[in-house]
């Protein structure tokens, strides 16, 4: 196992510095995987973009428009959107769970 040591304080210091870069790699992937507000945030902007296209497609452009206005407001402010979709699915659940007993 002796040949894993560095043999001085160079190799020491240059074993070190790789080291830590590698720890500060490991750590940013790990922040931002962990960055769960950033990743929903990008996740409801791609999703928002996909289904203005869509709309824009299939309705006339008044209804297009006021899509848009109602996406944007969900970008801006996403907490109340999450907590009624939330609040819709518990919801479900309970009327599925009523309907199953």
């Amino acid at each position: 196992m002796s040949g894993n040591f560095p043999k001085n304080a160079e190799e020491a210091r240059l074993d070190r510095d790789a080291t830590r870069e590698e720890l500060t790699e490991t750590l940013e992937a790990l922040g931002q995987k962990l960055d769960v507000k950033t990743r929903v945030k990008e996740n409801v902007d791609e999703k928002l973009d996909q289904a203005t296209a869509k709309v824009a497609d299939v309705t006339n452009e008044p209804t297009a428009v006021k899509f848009r206005q109602g996406a944007d407001a969900v970008r801006a402010n996403p907490l109340p959107v999450f907590a009624g979709v939330l609040g819709l699915v518990i919801l479900i659940r309970l009327i599925l769970r009523r309907r199953n007993s």
